[in-house]
C-alpha cells in the first residue's frame, strides 16, 4: 500500500488544518495508520494512529485534547483534524500504514512525500 498526505498550509496559531491521507494500491481495512511528523533538524516523532479494525486510537502527549485522527472505509482515506495549532506544531507531516497498531515509525510504510504545515506565531 503507498499513501499520499495532503492539507497542509500556513495557519496562525489558534488556527485550525485537516489533513488527508489517502492510500493506493491496497485497502486499508486491514492496516493501522499513523501520522507522524518531522521538524527541521528533528527526527520523525508520532502523532496519531488509528487502528482500522475499531475505533482504537492513540495520541502523543502534545497533540491529545487538539488532534483527532479519523477514518472514511469508502474513500480508503485517514484523517487528521488539527484544532489549536501551536508554531511548535510546524513540520512535514507523514501518514504511514502498519500492521502492528504502534507508535514507533518503524512499525509503518508506504510513506508519501508528506505534507508541510507551518503556523505562525
Amino acid at each position: 500500500v503507498q499513501l499520499q498526505a495532503s492539507g497542509g498550509g500556513l495557519v496562525q496559531t489558534g488556527g485550525s488544518l485537516r489533513l488527508s491521507c489517502v492510500a493506493s494500491g491496497d485497502t486499508l481495512r486491514t492496516y493501522a495508520v499513523g501520522w507522524f511528523r518531522q521538524a527541521p533538524r528533528k527526527e520523525r516523532e508520532f502523532v496519531a494512529a488509528t487502528r482500522w479494525g475499531d475505533t482504537m486510537t492513540s495520541y502523543s502527549d502534545s497533540v491529545k485534547g487538539r488532534f483527532t485522527i479519523s477514518r472514511d472505509n469508502a474513500e480508503n482515506t485517514v484523517y487528521l483534524l488539527m484544532n489549536s495549532l501551536k508554531p511548535e506544531d510546524t513540520a512535514v507531516y507523514y501518514c504511514g500504514a502498519g500492521r502492528v497498531f504502534a507508535t514507533a515509525s518503524t512499525q509503518y510504510s508506504g510513506w508519501g512525500q508528506g505534507t508541510l504545515v507551518t503556523v505562525s506565531s
